[in-house]
């Protein structure tokens, strides 16, 4: 290995590091993925969680500055095919090698911006802020998944949205108690957290529910290497959902809902099982 690929190595590292310490249940994911998937997938998790952190956790700082910094220089990242930041060194990499269009980069930014002045946001900008912010992370990951294959890409892209977006808005319905006392937000449109009950937690789980079907449809035709580690993510989600399902919105209102990591393993488990034996 020259000093070269020892850099690009590292900075790759770093976005395997950042997944560990900051999602439990992603990185059961990406190690059930071919190990040709692991470090693209880390990347991509680096360089978006990363951007969140900014617009969800510095308040003391300029955020709009940051995330201004933060996109300028991912952008040039990828123009020059190099950056100190090894988070970004490495999703440059991945955009290169994978042939990530930058529309999916912008549209992820514009979300992310959004955040910042969450005043903008209204029902009509419920479906681009989803879009951005999680159904181009799915559309990012399957450029990986695919390698190249367009064909592959565009039959399996409107589910990868709807897992994406199925993720983004059981997020979104777990932590509705911390984006609102924390951020003041709530995501989820003509809904307020004062007045949220027992009918608006329906409509939304019904919405939900649906984005889940249609992406279980594309899980089975994912090429074998990535079929495991997305179904896994999948399954994990929809026991989440089901979790927050069986509870009343005052509860969801009152705590976080998660599942112990104790879970996550039995369902790890019994998901590779399962894929082995044609059970899943």
């Amino acid at each position: 290995m020259d000093a070269k690929e020892l850099f690009d190595q590292t900075s790759l590292d770093c976005g395997k590091l950042i997944t560990q310490r900051y999602s439990t249940s992603f990185t059961l994911g990406i190690q059930t993925l071919d190990k040709k998937f692991h470090a693209p997938i880390y990347a991509i998790y680096g360089f978006v969680r990363y951007a969140d952190e900014i617009v969800d956790t510095f308040h003391e700082y300029d955020k709009a500055k940051l995330l201004a910094d933060f996109r300028y220089e991912t952008y040039r990242a990828i123009e020059s095919g190099l950056s100190l930041n090894p988070v970004l060194h490495g999703f440059q990499l991945m955009v290169d090698k994978y042939d990530i269009g930058l529309d999916l980069i912008e549209s992820f930014f514009q979300s992310m911006a959004m955040d910042l002045d969450f005043s903008t946001y209204n029902d009509s900008r419920y479906q681009e802020y989803i879009y951005g912010s999680a159904e181009v992370v799915g559309l990012m990951c399957l450029k990986v998944f695919v390698e190249g294959d367009d064909a592959t890409y565009k039959r399996l892209k409107r589910p990868a949205q709807m897992l994406g977006s199925a993720f983004q808005k059981v997020n979104f319905l777990r932590d509705i108690k911390s984006d609102f006392e924390e951020l003041g937000r709530v995501y989820f449109p003509g809904v307020s957290f004062e007045l949220f009950d027992k009918s608006a937690k329906m409509l939304i789980e019904a919405d939900i529910q649906k984005d889940f079907d249609e992406a279980l449809i594309g899980i089975g035709k994912l090429p074998d290497g990535a079929k495991l580690g997305v179904k896994v993510a999948y399954l994990y989600y929809q026991k989440l959902f089901d979790k927050i399902k069986g509870l009343s919105a005052a509860k969801i209102t009152n705590e976080r809902v998660r599942i112990p990591n104790s879970q996550k393993f039995v369902l790890l488990i019994g998901t590779y099982f399962g894929s082995k034996l044609g059970l899943s």
